[in-house]
């Protein structure tokens, strides 16, 4: 492999951190990956997509602060390079997948307190009480579960086991109607561009998400530009800008260390010129108890509202399935800073701690807009309260 030793520093961070699909169908060794960062010949031979009867030609860098990548001149929708086509299995049976190890702790755990159960009696609802609690459900919604069912219990409506079962999964499916916000984003196209902003804290799988969702809204047939707002991390800004190129997306960017506000306002400006449909807006990982770097987002939204007053139009927080019940405090802060308007909850199949999913349902009542249960672009799929409890508890 070429290049200076600072240059092979810089890859190895990007390459690793950059899932398969952002790469491309093409891009199967380190060695292609690496010439495409550093040698512009060699890009042009190893990554680009197989070549067309009338090669358009690359103008020249414009020398401004500003670099945008992909075809932004012109904005009418381009189909990916990398088709998605049908879904290969259905919701149902790819969440219960990705939900097996969170199923193998909650939905498994309850049925052994119940098998074989002929009283049910307060010790056995005490059990129940904290296999919840065990599996992240968390103390509010575990209450208001518990509660229902002690109430059902009074009116003699749970005979036996199975009864008992049944109202629980009926209980939870209640819960998480309140998040159930009809699936997935729902784009209002009277909004152009419509504005996502994504926070999180670090490591949540935010630059990946982005890559996912620009990824569905394109096969939607709706033109999509990104803005590289985390300057801190000189990957995640790579990380963008070599999968626009991929998959003929815009993204605007600036050097690393410059300022996001700045970033995301030029991307702002540019998407309305253009005519841009959708607009996903990248941020800085930030911890959710440093204030000023909070207040940071709230700058990202102040500036955003000079060019769009109703912008942003979405303020997606993205949170890791894993971090359990510390995921609901990110959810608390984050929604107090900048007004979360949804959630999408990533790593699910890489956790037996999913039942964070009813925590935050039960304390914020925001719309969980999509889960990660896989790594695949398909396995980022929009939330459906009921698919979601019948894939748990599916036997």
């Amino acid at each position: 492999m070429v290049g200076t030793a600072h240059e092979q520093e810089i890859f190895g961070r990007f390459f690793e951190s950059t899932p398969a699909f952002m790469r491309g169908p093409e891009v199967l060794t380190e060695q292609a990956l690496f010439a495409r960062f550093f040698d512009a010949e060699a890009a042009n031979q190893a990554l680009l997509a197989p070549p067309v009867e009338e090669p358009v030609p690359t103008a020249p860098e414009p020398e401004t602060a500003e670099k945008v990548v992909g075809a932004v001149a012109d904005v009418a929708v381009v189909k990916s390079t990398v088709e998605i086509g049908a879904e290969p299995v259905s919701f149902f049976a790819r969440v219960k997948q990705g939900l097996s190890r969170t199923r193998a702790g909650l939905s498994d755990g309850l049925s052994g307190l119940l098998l074989g159960k002929k009283a049910i009696d307060d010790d056995l609802l005490e059990e129940i009480e904290t296999q919840l609690l065990v599996a992240d459900v968390g103390m509010d919604a575990t209450g208001k579960i518990i509660g229902a069912i002690t109430e059902r219990m009074g009116r003699k409506e749970l005979k036996d086991s199975d009864a008992l079962y049944d109202a629980l999964k009926e209980e939870m499916a209640a819960i998480l109607r309140r998040s159930d916000d009809g699936g997935g984003l729902h784009v209002d196209s009277g909004k152009q561009p419509y504005v996502i902003l994504m926070v999180g804290v670090n490591g949540v799988g935010k630059t990946t998400t982005i890559g996912k969702l620009a990824k569905k809204l394109q096969q939607e047939g709706k033109s999509v530009m990104l803005a590289a707002g985390d300057t801190f991390r000189a990957a995640a800004v790579e990380q963008l800008q070599v999968w626009g190129e991929r998959n003929n997306i815009p993204v605007v960017a600036q050097h690393t260390g410059a300022d996001s506000a700045s970033v995301i306002f030029d991307a702002l400006q540019s998407a309305q010129s253009k005519g841009v449909d959708v607009l996903i807006a990248d941020t800085a990982g930030r911890l959710h108890t440093k204030s000023n770097l909070m207040d940071e987002l709230s700058k990202v939204k102040r500036v955003m509202g000079k060019l769009d007053d109703s912008a942003p139009h979405e303020v997606m927080l993205v949170l890791d399935a894993a971090t359990g019940q510390n995921a609901l405090n990110q959810a608390e802060q984050f929604h107090n800073a900048v007004g979360v308007t949804g959630i999408t909850l990533t790593k699910l199949d890489g956790t037996a701690k999913g039942g964070i999913v009813f925590a935050i349902a039960a304390k914020m009542g925001l719309p969980i807009r999509y889960i990660g249960v896989g790594e695949q672009i398909d396995d980022l799929r929009p939330f459906a309260a009921d698919e979601f409890v019948r894939a748990l508890f599916d036997r």
